[in-house]
């Protein structure tokens, strides 16, 4: 079973930036495809940013779409979510998430074998 650990949430600005990791244990991480969730105080879990095992492609939620940036190290076992021109509406706890299908492309929650503890990231306007 892989065991992911978030980290790099924070209290940001709007406008400012901040990247959140994302670090596997286990030695499929390569083969997995990952994704990145939001979930505001009082809302529904999100997709945020997902990407295929290699890191060939990648997709996102209109919402985010210009501004957040993810990435993968499978040397690192490492997953990146780089977010730009943050919002007030971005805030949230953001959750890495996996699935150990090769083939998967989904952006349900519900699809995803395995999650990390979460990491807050915190806005001010």
């Amino acid at each position: 079973q892989v065991q992911l650990v978030e980290s790099g949430g924070g209290l940001v600005q709007a406008g400012g930036s901040l990247r959140l990791s994302c670090a596997a244990s286990g030695r499929t991480f390569s083969t997995h495809f990952m994704g990145w969730f939001r979930q505001a105080p009082g809302k529904e879990r999100v997709f945020v940013a997902a990407i295929t095992w290699s890191g060939a492609n990648t997709m996102y939620a209109d919402s985010v779409k210009g501004r957040f940036t993810i990435s993968r190290d499978n040397a690192k076992n490492t997953v990146y979510l780089q977010m730009n021109s943050l919002k007030p509406d971005d805030t949230a706890v953001y959750y890495c998430a996996g699935r150990n299908d090769k083939f998967y492309d989904g952006t349900l929650p519900a699809e995803y074998d395995y999650w990390g503890q979460g990491t807050q990231v915190t806005v001010s306007s």
